[in-house]
């Protein structure tokens, strides 16, 4: 099994900034796809950015410019960079990684970002 551990939420002001982490332990070989999603109260979870083991990055239209997905293979972490935050932005953050091994997405129990105006 597989298990991601978010951290770096919190409270901020709008225009500041955060950084989350997510590190996966347990059986992590072979980690292909890595990405951020986030859910607001009464919305559908999206996604916000993605990346791949060769790098290639997606991210959602609301926050191109703004943030920044990078990943470190060897510590099995994926990170998220959110620069000029919005009140907009608010909602619980999901780290999710796809084990090619186990053909299986994996998923972190949110992290509570909250941008203040």
């Amino acid at each position: 099994q597989v298990q991601l551990v978010e951290s770096g939420g919190g409270l901020v002001q709008a225009g500041g900034s955060l950084r989350l982490s997510c590190a996966a332990s347990g059986r992590t070989f072979s980690i292909s796809t890595m990405g951020w999603y986030r859910q607001a109260p009464g919305k559908q979870r999206e996604l916000v950015a993605a990346i791949t083991r060769g790098l290639s990055t997606n991210y959602a239209d609301s926050v191109k410019g703004r943030f920044t997905i990078s990943r470190d293979n060897a510590k099995n972490t994926v990170y998220l960079q959110m620069n000029s935050l919005k009140p907009e932005d608010t909602a619980v953050y999901y780290c999710n990684m796809f084990v090619m091994v186990d053909r299986t997405n994996y998923w972190g129990q949110g992290t509570q970002v909250t941008v203040s105006s």
